[in-house]
């Protein structure tokens, strides 16, 4: 396979920006040194000539950068084929793996590892990166289409189990309401879930609704205080919908780094700064959100149904799950 390129353009807020602070700013994941070091090994190009750290960027000129291969972060590769046929598959992604390419990630992402493995591929379901579970693939795009019309009629029915700390009720509850911007929050992509019907908060531009079930599966006592497992099934499907809801709700998900205990974890880890208490606290080096069971019709009417056990299922009571 060629050299991956990242290309990108100078929009207007970096507008008479030096090519190095641009980067810093747009690409978050390397400090002001490494990126030296890669314009100075040519890795970085202006409209197709070598960079120059302090030059001057002009709006919609376009950079290219081509990432040293490690400069990818290790992850948990090991996916698994649950089912497949000829039209599609059923596949267990680990968590800490992500699906699509972005940011550093390309060949450690699960469409490059199946499009090596398989051939291509269209990825009909998504999850976060450090969430585990099932997601469903198409081999066509026929099937592609057949999939993501179910997607958006509601008809791929998914239920996730989440392990939360405190003592979440037994009864099943239906969560209506918003998600909105976390202002109280220092990670601008953090959320939270605002009980609301009808009209979204009138003092927020950015809400959307949103609505989940949430059932208590049950609840025990830890060393670090009660944790419960919560079965929880979408009725819309929002960014972050699950964590931000259970979050707000005041039932943080064990090792969530942005809706957990502290939203500082997310913040050191950014930094690579988690300390070995951050860690302890976390209890687990990622969130605790799980995809257990996919349900859906493939192309010939017939109807699938797949379920499969979280990583974490050691730390739960095994009639809970």
């Amino acid at each position: 396979m060629t050299e991956r390129i990242i290309a990108s353009l100078v929009d207007t807020e970096n507008d008479g920006a030096r090519l190095i602070e641009h980067l810093c700013r747009r690409f978050t994941y390397c400090g002001q040194a490494r990126w030296q070091a890669f314009i100075d090994d040519g890795r970085v190009l202006v409209d197709g000539q070598p960079g120059c750290a302090d030059q001057q960027l002009a709006k919609g000129q376009r950079i290219e950068f081509m990432p040293p291969a490690d400069l990818e972060p290790e992850v948990d590769t090991a996916y698994s084929v649950i089912h497949e046929n000829s039209r599609l598959l059923v596949v267990y992604k680990p968590p800490l793996l992500p699906i699509h390419p972005g940011g550093r990630f390309f060949a450690h992402t699960l469409w490059y590892l199946l499009s090596h493995d398989i051939g291509k591929v269209h990825i009909a379901t998504r999850l976060d990166r450090e969430t585990s579970g099932l997601v469903l693939v198409a081999r066509d795009p026929a099937t592609a289409r057949h999939l993501q019309e179910q997607q958006s009629q509601g008809a791929i029915q998914k239920t996730y189990l989440a392990l939360v700390h405190g003592n979440f009720p037994a009864d099943r509850m239906s969560t209506q309401g918003w998600l909105v911007p976390d202002r109280q929050s220092a990670v601008r992509k953090k959320r939270r879930f605002v009980h609301c019907t009808g009209k979204g908060p009138a003092t927020e531009s950015e809400a959307e609704s949103c609505g989940t079930l949430l059932e208590g599966r049950g609840s025990w006592q830890a060393a670090d205080g009660p944790r419960s497992l919560v079965e929880a099934r979408l009725l819309t499907g929002r960014t972050h919908q699950i964590r931000a809801s259970l979050f707000s709700l005041g039932f943080p998900i064990v090792g969530d780094k942005l809706y957990g205990l502290d939203d500082g974890f997310f913040l050191r880890f950014m930094d690579g700064a988690l300390t070995p208490a951050d860690r302890s606290r976390l209890v687990l080096p990622y969130q605790a959100l799980h995809c257990a069971s996919l349900e859906f019709r493939d192309t010939d009417g017939s109807r699938l149904a797949f379920s499969v056990p979280a990583p974490w299922a050691g730390l739960v009571h095994a009639s809970w799950l």
